[in-house]
């Protein structure tokens, strides 16, 4: 059996023209299995925990068809793809419940920087020293998932500079998070920063990785990646996830590859060098000139994953994933939502033509799979 995998999917509501409307507290209301955020003008929804690849591909395309329905139900409303408040809207916050101290406090200390949309992947171990070593190797290559990944090339309809423009502004928090050498020094961690109060409760650890759990920091049981933009193409995202999922494979049976024992560098210099791969890689995404953990050589993101990707794929093949590991290529060939959107910029478009071409495509794309899933899974392959 495959390891299990969830996904949280936060995505903007808005009109067909892009632009984007707070919903969240009506959705919440009228619809199950979606959540608020603190800002209304995205919403939140879950996937069970699975270990299938064709059922997960299911259980991201239900919910937003429901929700499709539902925004057409009660307005000319519809899904808006990317990760930031692409054209307009940063000025000011939306609250989705202001009676929520947390929000508050997130709204006067952050402010919209917090008001993204992205993905966070969630890939399931039983062993927390299992879940920390994986955090480790998943922390240092952070950078190529947010390479693959990226999708905010705009801001209040202008051309930012980054490719993420959200992972560029987002406030991580604590500004300093080490690699944990093990569970007890997560757990040990942990506690010092709630004392002092530069977390305001567990949940209040937003890095680009982390363990996650019931009860955490004790209770753990799963390692959620929190650095990815919205991959709002359900195959892609299966794509990075199977990458994900075959690299810790390779991991539990290659223990050397634990970053603590494998790289040139210290704790210290690793959380340095990953940071600054990170925003490497929220500027340029796959162009990105990036710093290699182990041997410190320089390397680009699309060559870092190109060369992960021909390492775990035997192992993915040996699995009966790699069908749904090899859209990675396509990614690698045709670039990345971001460098796709830059790309319509560069033949003349403007952003808020793209995004409009984007929400159309989106809705589209979404039909399409839709009608797949109803022949069967197989054509996917």
């Amino acid at each position: 059996m495959l390891l299990s995998k969830g996904f949280e999917i936060e995505i903007y509501t808005g009109t067909p023209q892009g632009n984007i409307v707070g919903l969240s507290d009506r959705i919440v209301a009228d619809l199950d299995g979606f959540i608020t955020e603190p800002d209304s003008r995205n919403v939140e929804y879950t996937t069970a925990p699975l270990h299938s690849y064709d059922q997960l591909l299911c259980a991201l395309l239900t919910p937003r068809r429901n929700l499709r329905a539902y925004l057409q139900k009660i307005g000319n409303y519809t899904l808006i793809p990317g990760s930031t408040l692409s054209l307009g809207g940063s000025d000011r916050f939306w609250r989705s419940d202001p009676s929520n101290p947390y929000h508050t406090y997130i709204e006067q200390t952050y402010g919209t920087k917090v008001v993204t949309a992205s993905v966070h992947i969630n890939i399931g171990l039983d062993d927390p020293e299992q879940i920390l070593r994986a955090c480790r190797l998943v922390r240092v290559e952070a950078p190529l998932y947010l390479a693959l990944s990226a999708a905010s090339p705009f801001l209040d309809g202008k051309i930012t500079g980054y490719h993420s423009s959200r992972w560029a502004v987002f406030p991580k928090t604590p500004t300093h998070v080490p690699i944990f050498s093990s569970h007890s020094h997560f757990i040990k961690w942990t506690q010092e920063q709630l004392a002092a109060k530069t977390m305001q409760n567990v949940r209040h650890l937003w890095s680009s990785v982390r363990p996650n759990g019931n009860r955490r920091p004790y209770d753990i049981n799963r390692l959620e990646l929190r650095i990815c933009d919205l991959v709002a193409d359900p195959i892609s995202l299966l794509a990075v996830t199977a990458l994900i999922e075959a690299r810790i494979y390779q991991l539990l049976c290659q223990p050397e590859l634990d970053p603590l024992l494998s790289s040139q560098f210290t704790p210290e210099e690793l959380v340095e060098l990953t940071d600054t791969n990170e925003t490497l890689a929220a500027q340029s995404s796959l162009d990105a000139q990036l710093q290699h953990w182990q041997d410190g050589r320089t390397i680009s993101a699309k060559d870092w994953i190109a060369e992960i990707y021909e390492q775990v794929r035997p192992i993915a093949l040996s699995k009966g994933f790699a069908c749904f590991l090899s859209p990675l290529q396509k990614i690698l060939r045709e670039g990345n939502t971001a460098q796709q959107w830059l790309s319509a910029c560069d033949r003349g478009l403007d952003p808020d033509t793209v995004i409009q071409l984007a929400i159309a495509d989106l809705e589209r794309q979404e039909t399409e799979l839709e009608g797949k899933l109803c022949q069967g899974l197989a054509t996917l392959a």
